[in-house]
Protein backbone atom coordinates (compact mmCIF):
# COMPACT_ATOMS: atom_id res chain seq x y z
CA UNK A 1 0.00 0.00 0.00
CA UNK A 2 1.56 3.49 -1.29
CA UNK A 3 1.75 6.33 1.93
CA UNK A 4 -0.14 9.44 1.72
CA UNK A 5 1.67 12.58 0.92
CA UNK A 6 0.33 14.83 3.44
CA UNK A 7 -0.22 18.64 1.85
CA UNK A 8 1.42 21.19 3.67
CA UNK A 9 -2.09 22.51 4.82
CA UNK A 10 -3.02 19.67 5.67
CA UNK A 11 -0.06 18.66 8.06
CA UNK A 12 -0.40 22.30 9.57
CA UNK A 13 -4.14 22.03 10.34
CA UNK A 14 -3.52 18.37 12.04
CA UNK A 15 -0.40 20.02 14.28
CA UNK A 16 -3.15 22.96 15.42
CA UNK A 17 -5.77 20.22 16.35
CA UNK A 18 -3.25 18.31 18.33
CA UNK A 19 -2.28 21.49 19.95
CA UNK A 20 -6.17 22.19 20.50
CA UNK A 21 -6.79 19.13 22.19
CA UNK A 22 -3.75 19.62 24.59
CA UNK A 23 -4.53 23.06 25.88
CA UNK A 24 -8.27 21.14 26.19
CA UNK A 25 -6.74 18.59 28.35
CA UNK A 26 -8.81 16.30 25.79
CA UNK A 27 -5.38 14.31 25.38
CA UNK A 28 -4.99 11.41 28.12
CA UNK A 29 -1.64 10.75 29.55
CA UNK A 30 -1.96 7.56 27.99
CA UNK A 31 -1.85 9.16 24.31
CA UNK A 32 -0.12 12.59 25.26
CA UNK A 33 3.61 10.73 23.83
CA UNK A 34 1.85 9.70 20.27
CA UNK A 35 0.25 12.63 19.85
CA UNK A 36 3.49 14.94 20.35
CA UNK A 37 5.62 12.72 18.44
CA UNK A 38 3.19 12.64 15.57
CA UNK A 39 3.19 16.68 15.92
CA UNK A 40 6.86 16.49 16.38
CA UNK A 41 6.85 14.59 12.73
CA UNK A 42 4.64 16.96 10.94
CA UNK A 43 6.61 20.15 12.58
CA UNK A 44 9.48 18.47 10.73
CA UNK A 45 7.92 17.61 7.20
CA UNK A 46 6.77 21.35 7.41
CA UNK A 47 10.03 22.61 7.89
CA UNK A 48 11.38 20.53 5.14
CA UNK A 49 8.48 21.99 2.70
CA UNK A 50 8.99 25.67 4.08
CA UNK A 51 12.75 25.25 3.26
CA UNK A 52 12.31 23.55 -0.59
CA UNK A 53 9.81 26.08 -1.13
CA UNK A 54 12.22 28.89 0.04
CA UNK A 55 15.17 27.67 -2.09
CA UNK A 56 12.43 27.43 -5.17
CA UNK A 57 11.44 30.72 -4.70
CA UNK A 58 14.96 32.01 -4.22
CA UNK A 59 16.37 30.24 -7.77
CA UNK A 60 13.48 32.03 -9.25
CA UNK A 61 14.57 35.33 -8.02
CA UNK A 62 17.94 35.33 -9.30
Amino acid sequence: MAKKTITYTEALAEVERILERIQREEITVDDLASEVKRAATLIAECRTRLRKAEEEVGKLLE
